[in-house]
């Protein structure tokens, strides 16, 4: 059916299926971040996953999220300690994340199935990858279980953490600031195995536009900055 100015459109109800090869929903929410979380559990054992569903959600303080999909052990290491660390997953670094995302029974240290070393936190009991450029030190803040839209409880659980320190490699500052090309960070796309890299290229810069309260009697326009 045509119901737009750009053409026709494919419309579904996700409860009723989609109706493509392959579910669109997480190539449009898209690309994402990696939730690549390291944790240890009461009894010291440690683990490490990647999670497609993460981001950031808040700036002061700084709290970010990951979902998981089955109550894994991820999870439940969290529940048990009340820390985390997230990795930033990058282009070299590629293939020994995905060799983490392996379900591994919870005695399998996916450090060791990685290859990957264990760094020492400062604050949190939990381990970094040191082969990692970026990670935060995590706090859990809350960790639930999701519900539908008729409040019935889905098998995915939210976890949010709060940022108690952060680790930067010192080359990826650049006058101070933060070069996020520069860490070529992979993102994950939709369909059963998309990534993908970030270039400096790619880059463009629009500044958020000021209201001007002022303006035409009052009513408000916005003002370039």
């Amino acid at each position: 059916m045509t119901d737009s100015v750009l053409g026709d459109i494919h419309f579904y109800e996700p409860r009723e299926g989609h109706g493509l090869p392959h579910d669109p929903f997480n190539a449009i929410v898209g690309p994402r971040p990696i939730g690549w979380i390291s944790t240890r559990d009461a009894s010291g054992r440690l683990n490490l996953a990647p999670y497609s569903f993460f981001n950031g959600f808040n700036y002061t303080p700084p709290i970010i999220g990951f979902a998981s999909a089955g109550y894994k052990d991820t999870v439940r290491n969290i529940q048990e300690t009340g820390e985390f660390v997230w990795n930033l997953a990058t282009r070299p670094l590629a293939e020994a994340m995905n060799t983490t995302s392996a379900m591994a029974p919870p005695e399998v240290d996916e450090f060791v199935l990685s290859g990957l070393t264990p760094m020492a936190s400062r604050l949190v009991g939990v381990p970094r990858v040191a082969e990692s450029p970026v990670a935060f030190e995590c706090r859990l803040t809350q960790s639930f279980q999701l519900r539908d839209a008729s409040g019935a409880a889905i098998d995915t659980w939210l976890t949010l953490g709060e940022v108690v320190a952060v680790h930067i490699l010192q080359s990826l500052l650049v006058d101070g600031i933060y070069d996020t090309a520069a860490a070529q960070p992979i993102l994950r796309g939709g369909g059963p195995a998309d990534y993908f890299e970030i270039h400096a290229e790619q880059r463009f810069r629009m500044r958020r536009p000021k209201w001007d309260d002022g303006a035409a009697g009052g009513a408000g326009a916005i003002v370039p900055g």
